[in-house]
């Protein structure tokens, strides 16, 4: 690895900590970066061992104010995601995929914006927009850990304030990241070589947690919900652009 890679790595670990505990649509900046340090597929268990560290945090710090009445529902339908999810990464790249995971993302932020315009405030709770949402989500997340825009919009389209939205979001996070270990380790995509550089990245995924601790209630709700909004599809134009 170059110095260049040290850096870029550097900075997705210190990202990795700052979105976990600060602003969580920053977390979509840290898989390009880390497509550069390793091949594709290599980055991708790279990237979910550094993902579980952030969510220790972000656990560690947002424990108490998760409404897992929001979350209980979703894991069914991320599980039955997370099998064609499987099967999509070991036969396709990245590249062939990510484009219809940028266009889903964009389709959900149209579909919020929506129901903010025409006040369809029945919508985020049908159990059909759940199902959708769990399944897109436990998709776009072992395909290559870009659920966050997907798990944002949904988040904020049920009402969460910060503390509520973090505190739910990374429990939904810690343990799904950690039901794709095995995943990812049979399709041989978590290493000796990654598992080395997550462990020397450690301090700076800790550093980048306490400083989106520190950041978070210097945000104003309106600001915060706004900036993941953009970030999201931000985040959904990278996955679809080449």
């Amino acid at each position: 690895m170059t110095t260049h890679d040290w850096l870029l790595g550097g900075l997705a670990a210190f990202l990795v900590g700052f979105s976990k505990t600060g602003v969580p649509g920053l977390g979509i900046l840290i898989v390009p970066l880390m497509a550069v340090v390793f091949p594709a597929k290599l980055s991708v268990g790279a990237v979910l061992v550094m993902l579980i560290v952030g969510d220790v945090f972000g656990v560690a710090f947002y424990r108490r104010h998760a409404q897992w009445n929001k979350l209980w529902p979703l894991f069914p339908w991320v599980l039955v995601g997370t099998i064609p999810g499987a099967w999509a990464l070991a036969k396709f790249n990245n590249a062939e995929l990510e484009p219809a995971l940028g266009w889903l993302v964009l389709a959900m932020i149209a579909v919020d914006l929506a129901r903010r315009h025409f006040d369809w405030q029945e919508l985020p709770h049908h159990w059909a927009f759940g199902a959708v949402t769990g399944m897109a989500a436990g998709f776009a997340t072992t395909l290559g850990n870009v659920a966050g825009p997907i798990m944002t919009i949904y988040f904020l389209s049920r009402g969460l304030v910060k503390n509520e939205f973090m505190g739910t979001i990374v429990w939904y996070f810690f343990i799904i990241n950690l039901s794709k270990v095995p995943i990812f380790a049979a399709l041989g995509i978590i290493t000796a070589d990654t598992l080395w550089f997550d462990l020397l990245m450690v301090p700076l995924i800790a550093a980048g947690a306490f400083a989106g601790k520190w950041a978070l209630p210097r945000i104003s709700q309106a600001a915060f919900t706004a900036l993941v909004m953009v970030l999201a599809a931000v985040a959904a134009v990278r996955l679809i652009l080449p």
